[in-house]
Order: structure tokens, then C-alpha cells, then sequence
């Protein structure tokens, strides 16, 4: 399968925002974590000739959910997310900082990791990897990897922020080490794609993975 992965870096941290093809000319798309912008990511949609068949939530912090309630309602999609994190999502106002972009929106399907979801002629294997947030699952589809803020190329998600734990953290990167081939594309939510591989070899947060 010829999976094809587009980044947009959204809202007002520039995170990024991936949309999911099984193919250049497929006809539809799943989208992860759109944080912001959703009017101009529907106009790439268009220019794609893809409709947005999902959006799936790797977790509930307020710049991987800015453009979610846009693209969901301007598309009729569903959205995915971990159950653990659904209020910060449905009392968004409550947890985003003032002036952020976004609104509250009330996601389709709860995840607790463990799912396949088939979605956009692809199945995608939620995992659960907690540590950046209590409740923070991944996306696997294909040798591609939507980490969210779990791990980055050369560092990982920030643990001082509630519910986050540096040791919780580490558990889940050796979890998806043990479950991955190093090989694996990880496609994170700041910053450049990576591969498992590489992190697990040279990112210096992980150094006790590797003794």
C-alpha cells in the first residue's frame, strides 16, 4: 500500500496536522489533530479531491483541538479521541488559554487504546501511550506512526503539565519499540517526521532505553 501522509502545521503553535491517504488519487482522507485553520484545511482538501472522512485526537491539549468543531461540522466527519481526555475537548473554553482558536465539540467514538478504527480505506491501530497526557493514545497504519506529543525527533513530550509523568512516558516509548520494527515512520506533533529507529539510537531523552 502506497500510504500518503500531508502535514499542515495549524494554530497558534504550529502544530502539526496530518491528513491520511491510502493512495494520491483516494477520495477520502482521515485527518489528525487538526489544531487550527480547519477553513484552509478544507481547502486543501478540496484541492486534493479528498473528503475528510474522519479526524482522529491523539490527545486533549488545546493546540491539537483548535479546528477540530470547524472541519468536523463544515465535513460531517467523525471524531475519534481518548476517552480519558474527552472534557478537555467538550468544555474547551475551560482548559485552552485565552484567545486560542477553537470550540467545544462532542467527539463520535471514545478510545481507551487497543482499536482498529477503518477509516478512509485504511485501518489504523490506536495504542495507548500515556505519559505527555494521562490518556494519550497513537495512530499505526501502515509503517506510519501519529505519535502526537509523545515523542519528537531529538526529545519528547513535555511531563511537568497535569496528568503527565516522565516515567509513565518512558514506559510507552519502550511500548511501541517492542511493538514496531525501527524502520517505523514516526510523524510527531511538533517538529520534523523521524523514524523509531533513529529516536531509539541517538534522542538523548532516551538514553535509559538504550542502557
Amino acid at each position: 500500500m502506497s500510504i500518503v501522509v500531508d502535514s499542515y502545521a495549524l494554530g497558534p503553535i504550529q502544530t502539526n496536522c496530518y491528513v491520511v491517504r491510502a493512495d494520491r488519487g483516494a477520495a477520502e482522507a482521515a485527518v489528525v489533530d487538526p489544531g487550527g485553520d480547519a477553513a484552509d484545511l478544507r481547502l486543501e482538501l478540496a484541492r486534493m479531491g479528498a473528503r475528510c472522512a474522519g479526524i482522529l485526537i491523539t490527545h486533549g491539549h488545546f493546540d491539537h483541538l483548535g479546528g477540530v468543531a470547524d472541519l468536523a461540522e463544515g465535513t460531517g466527519a467523525d471524531v475519534w479521541m481518548p476517552e480519558g481526555e474527552r472534557a478537555l475537548l467538550e468544555r474547551y473554553p475551560a482548559f485552552a488559554p485565552a484567545g486560542a482558536p477553537g470550540r467545544p465539540y462532542t467527539p463520535d467514538h471514545l478510545l481507551a487504546g487497543g482499536e482498529t478504527i477503518e477509516l478512509a480505506g485504511l485501518s489504523f491501530e490506536c495504542i495507548a501511550i500515556p505519559g505527555h497526557s494521562p490518556a494519550h493514545v497513537a495512530y499505526h497504519a501502515d509503517g506510519c506512526l501519529f505519535s502526537g506529543d509523545l515523542l519528537f525527533a531529538g526529545s519528547v513530550g513535555r511531563t511537568d503539565l497535569p496528568g503527565a509523568d516522565w516515567d509513565t512516558l518512558l514506559d510507552s516509548v519502550r511500548t511501541l519499540a517492542d511493538r514496531f520494527p525501527p524502520e517505523t515512520v514516526v510523524y510527531p506533533g511538533h517538529g520534523p517526521q523521524t523514524t523509531l529507529g533513529d529516536e531509539l539510537a541517538r534522542n538523548p531523552f532516551l538514553a535509559e532505553l538504550r542502557a
